[in-house]
């Protein structure tokens, strides 16, 4: 009653759980459009709030705009934090004796 099906999927832990399984096979494409969509968002902000007139639409228009740019931009920002590369350890090179190659390579 109690035995694990072995069809099932094993379950998703942390930040797997937020981003789609695609999305987070392709975390630096996703963050890069992600940055590129909310710059441009907040571009549309901008020249709605610029070229739209005084009343409370264009306000609310370039607040949308705004807002979701910038939300687009942090989240593209985490997402680009979290496909960072992992630090590598710096091993140097074993230099072996060679009477061949008196060259500096390893």
């Amino acid at each position: 009653m109690g035995a694990p099906n072995p069809d099932t999927a094993p379950s998703r832990t942390g930040t797997r759980r937020l981003i789609p399984p695609w999305e987070y096979r392709h975390l630096r494409v996703c963050g890069g459009t992600r940055i590129a969509a909310g710059i441009l968002q907040g571009g549309l902000g901008v020249v709605t709030l610029s070229f739209g007139g005084n009343d409370a639409k264009t306000y609310r228009w370039s607040a949308f705009w705004l807002l979701l740019g910038v939300l687009n931009v942090a989240f593209g920002h985490w997402e680009m934090t979290i496909a960072r590369p992992r630090v590598t350890v710096y091993r140097p090179c074993r230099r072996r004796k060679r009477a061949v190659s008196r060259s500096g390579s390893c």
